[in-house]
């Protein structure tokens, strides 16, 4: 009797499950999730030449402890949070938060979760010592650990507390550039949460065509991808860009209460997140019908977004895909600093603009390899013949060992025209 030989082996691929967690399929792991993160960060300590990093930015903050605190309070610098090489990272924040992480956040010891304010940005002056007590505490954790006479990696800081870790004899370096390193080399669970964001935004512009029509505001469109994306379980939408008719070129990236009319060209950026990760999603489209210009406009940003893509994959350099991209002046601008953002790639994780950031104004100079498991974000723009419309693409892209992965499904080798008569 002959064997049967075995089945080939398929490549799934990647999971956008629903929200909840189940019992019956693998879905994402959150201790493992939390295992990943904070060990990538102590690698990133104990390769930096610090004793420690205290870290004001946010999204390292999350990457680091597990924790989030958004809106009102999430940027005003009062959050900060101590990683040594030996121990448990250390959170001061604000007010009943504490009290909460107590509760809810059993993964670091109660006495690492502590009360910290530092004034609001400004709010409170520095004369009141807040940030002077503040640096003592941390010094005395450092002294007590044997790492106050080595470098203390700062992220991001307010000038006045960064003189007094120096009036303390602190010495500070950089530690923003070792974090978005560790933060560069996503986990599996990590693409499945940013191809959850993703799926979420694929539904939205389904909405949007649905009501994308002459008499419509802007400003009511971004309304609807608001209230669609909070209903499908985003936790921050950060901002909906609606761009249309006469708006799109040049571009202002923004929105207005503009009345978009039959036959403007719009486009939209959809940038929110779903369990800290985020997307940055454009679309372009036709309303109710399209010219011709509009058409060769949008071939045009597909045909440079294609290009690139690719030539995406594990070794290629950040250079050699900035060398796809159309110079400035192929598109109207005098130089690279002038068009930047138009035609570039920003790395997406926990915050909107991490590594690889790839463009000709910095990459054919300061090329990085690209690695399995980066994930970014490529935008094309194209303006149009008509000297006011223009085509905005914007595709989300895992770099896997078996080529470019797109994480962005909603249809965009073709100029979608809306409600089309």
């Amino acid at each position: 009797m002959t064997a049967l030989a075995a089945p080939p082996v398929t490549v799934r691929p990647l999971g956008a499950p629903g929200h909840m967690g189940v019992d019956y399929e693998e879905r994402v792991d959150f201790a493992r999730l939390r295992d990943y993160r904070i060990g990538r960060a102590k690698a990133a300590l104990a390769a930096s030449g610090c004793g420690a990093f205290l870290l004001f930015d946010f999204y390292n903050i999350r990457y680091t402890t597990q924790t989030w605190i958004g809106g009102a309070l999430g940027d005003k610098m009062i959050r900060y949070c101590l990683l040594t090489r030996e121990g448990d990272p250390i959170l001061w924040d604000f007010g009943s938060a504490v009290r909460h992480h107590k509760l809810y956040s059993p993964w670091l010891p109660q006495e690492n979760w502590r009360a910290g304010f530092l004034g609001f940005r400004g709010a409170v002056a520095p004369d009141a010592g807040l940030m002077r007590d503040a640096v003592t505490e941390i010094k005395s954790i450092l002294t007590e650990a044997g790492l106050a006479d080595e470098p203390v990696g700062m992220d991001i800081v307010e000038p006045p507390f960064l003189f007094e870790m120096q009036r303390q004899g602190l010495t500070v370096v950089d530690a923003q550039q070792s974090m978005l390193d560790a933060r560069v080399i996503k986990s599996n669970d990590e693409i499945m949460l940013l191809n959850q964001a993703a799926a979420m935004v694929d539904g939205v512009y389904q909405d949007i065509v649905d009501v994308l029509k002459p008499g419509v505001r802007e400003n009511e469109i971004v309304a609807l991808a608001n209230k669609r994306l909070y209903e499908m379980g985003s936790d921050q939408v950060e901002a909906v860009n609606a761009i249309s008719g006469e708006r799109c070129n040049p571009h202002p990236h923004n929105f207005t209460d503009r009345i978009i009319r039959p036959g403007d060209q719009a486009f939209f950026d959809i940038i929110h997140s779903y369990n800290g990760y985020r997307t940055c999603y454009y679309r372009t489209f036709g309303v109710g019908s399209a010219t011709q210009s509009q058409r060769d406009a949008y071939k045009t940003a597909r045909e440079w977004m294609d290009r690139s893509i690719d030539a995406i994959r594990p070794g290629v350099g950040s250079d050699q895909i900035a060398r796809l991209l159309p110079k400035a002046e192929d598109f109207g601008f005098e130089n690279e600093m002038a068009a930047f953002g138009l035609q570039f790639a920003h790395g997406l994780g926990l915050g909107l603009h991490e590594r690889p950031i790839i463009s000709r104004l910095n990459s054919l100079e300061n090329p990085i390899e690209l690695q399995a498991g980066m994930v970014f974000a490529m935008e094309t723009y194209a303006p149009a013949s008509d000297g006011i419309s223009a085509a905005r693409i914007e595709e989300e892209v895992v770099v896997t060992d078996n080529g470019p992965v797109i994480l962005t499904k909603f249809p965009a080798q073709e100029l979608f025209v809306a409600n089309e008569y």
